[in-house]
């Protein structure tokens, strides 16, 4: 059974949701497990990845988009299509809807910022996952 995690930002916060995936990809990175982000929007793609070179002094978590490194070798692999790619346990879902390869995964991490439109579709996507009888868990995050 997949487990699904939906992390939102608290009321106030200044992140945003790229910003939350960086942080959400260092975590689960330091569990050593491999990661598959479906970003469905080619250019906010592209901003992830430049973001997760920067995100943190010190940091390097290793990624690429998925045409552009080899799948096996690279833990965390950022897609714009909705299919399973490569070895991966945790798919990170920036999509407003849910992918169709969502059950291919031990985890599912939802990220949600304070954006009227993300915070509905986050929403539709919960009634999804609770109707399919998936684990659901709400997490929210401070900055």
């Amino acid at each position: 059974m997949t487990r699904i995690d939906f992390y939102s930002l608290k009321e106030g916060s200044t992140s945003n949701r790229l910003s939350l995936t960086c942080r959400l990809v260092e975590r689960i990175r330091a569990a050593e497990r491999r990661i598959l982000i479906y970003c469905p929007e080619f250019a906010i793609a592209e901003q992830l990845d430049r973001l997760l070179w920067v995100f943190r002094d010190g940091s390097f978590l290793p990624h690429g988009l998925i045409n552009k490194v080899d799948v096996e070798l690279t833990p965390v692999l950022i897609t714009t299509e909705d299919h399973a790619a490569g070895e991966h346990q945790v798919l990170i879902n920036l999509s407003f809807t849910v992918p169709s390869c969502f059950n291919q995964f031990e985890r599912v991490c939802e990220p949600l910022d304070r954006q009227p439109d993300i915070l509905a579709a986050g929403r539709e996507r919960w009634k999804f996952y609770q109707a399919q009888g998936c684990l659901l868990q709400h997490n929210p995050v401070a900055d």
